[in-house]
């Protein structure tokens, strides 16, 4: 989010001064990795307008680096046909129910075993996105803008200071001068925003687990992209989701959304005594609906360690930080909450606006209603937004 908002405002000729905690293109937070998800399909009706946002910047952003980071590609959901959250999903995305099996359906649907009272619904905006060169895309559009990019250098207070506007103060005792501020620190928002202001801002880390299976032999090229398989998102009890095999050839990445809380600064790099429930859940779940064409046995071939930034409602933070010492020059990303990165260009933009501007007026004409991730919400309400499903 950070490296989208300083090409957004290095775009409007802003001087930009992008801070990275750790070595650029770091796997210690929640931007890197081979793939993630893009997609329409929301339950809630104030993603979609979002992601469609995020979808012209995305190209946009190729158009001007000279290559692509997302390719894109069928989307599925599917769940129990009476789950709300998935009715919401298929409404809100515009997606069409897949006939049963024997009807006109396409040549991917095969590799589904849809169980008994569930529903299975497809569309065509989804897709993947390399997310470790999509970071990397949106730095060197910035630096090319003349935006300056540091990276080792941890962020330990914000401040104002009378007659030289917002002062950032490093771990190493450097100090930043500038007009406006945008805070994206991920897993270490909390802790930050608790420094400087005092306030407890609900966004909890949580470990997470990347899951690669192997596809079971001669179906290898069935679950590619290039054979047009989606991306896909289950509903019920356990929300899985997916991408087209791709990165790791002969295998499929499929994992569960969630995990345990974690401290970002004292991770359990071997994943610890809980990786059962990342996984489990998981293999239960291949051996009910893709049995044909995912192997199980021995567990996920590859797992890697990530991190999630959760709010209550797993709704985003997109606001100023306010108070009578920031008022509008200190704006706050965070909260993304597993599902932000596809929409990391608009998100970026609009921080840049609300900076720059006080307002962010492209999510007005892209139909974003912003009242959704103000820090305000949980004011006299922990749970924010949050809803049955």
């Amino acid at each position: 989010m950070g490296s989208c908002a300083a090409h957004a405002a290095a775009s409007r000729g802003a001087r930009v001064l992008l801070l990275e905690r750790f070595d650029l293109l770091h796997h210690r937070g929640s931007s890197h990795g081979e793939s993630r998800t893009i997609r329409d399909a929301y339950p809630q009706p104030h993603y979609p307008p979002m992601v469609r946002l995020a979808r012209r910047l995305w190209a946009d952003s190729q158009r001007d680096a000279g290559y692509d980071v997302l390719t894109p590609a069928p989307h599925l959901d599917l769940g129990p046909r009476d789950d709300p959250a998935l009715v919401a999903t298929i409404a809100n995305g515009g997606a069409t129910e897949l006939p049963a099996a024997g009807g006109a359906r396409p040549a991917w649907a095969e590799a589904f075993r849809v169980p008994e009272g569930w529903t299975a619904a497809s569309g065509e905006l989804g897709g993947v996105i390399k997310a470790t060169k999509a970071v990397a895309m949106f730095q060197a559009l910035a630096a090319k803008m003349g935006a300056v990019v540091r990276d080792k250098v941890e962020v330990v207070d914000v401040a104002r200071k009378q007659g030289e506007g917002i002062v950032v103060r490093t771990s190493s005792g450097e100090e930043f001068h500038g007009t406006k501020c945008i805070v994206t620190v991920g897993a270490w928002t909390s802790k930050l925003v608790k420094s400087v202001t005092g306030a407890d801002l609900p966004v909890q880390p949580l470990h997470t687990l990347i899951c690669y299976w192997k596809i079971k032999p001669g179906h290898e090229h069935e679950l590619t992209t290039e054979a047009g398989f989606p991306t896909f998102a289950s509903y019920g009890d356990t929300w899985i989701y997916s991408t087209p095999s791709m990165e790791y050839p002969g295998l499929i990445k499929i994992s569960m959304h969630g995990g345990p809380p974690c401290d970002p600064d004292s991770r359990d790099w071997a994943i610890g005594p809980g990786e059962g429930g990342l996984v489990d859940p998981v293999a239960r779940w291949i051996e009910k609906v893709m049995p044909g064409h995912v192997d199980t046995a021995g567990g996920p071939v590859l797992r890697l360690p990530c991190m999630y930034s959760m709010t209550p409602d797993e709704d985003f933070v997109i606001d100023f930080l306010g108070g009578e010492e920031f008022g509008r020059d200190v704006v706050v990303g965070a909260g993304f909450s597993g599902h932000g990165f596809k929409m990391a260009p608009a998100v970026g933009r609009i921080l840049a606006e609300m900076a720059l501007d006080g307002e962010a007026r492209t999510a007005v004409e892209a139909g974003v209603e912003l009242q959704h991730f103000s820090i305000g919400r949980f004011e006299g309400n922990p749970m924010g937004n949050a809803t049955s499903f």
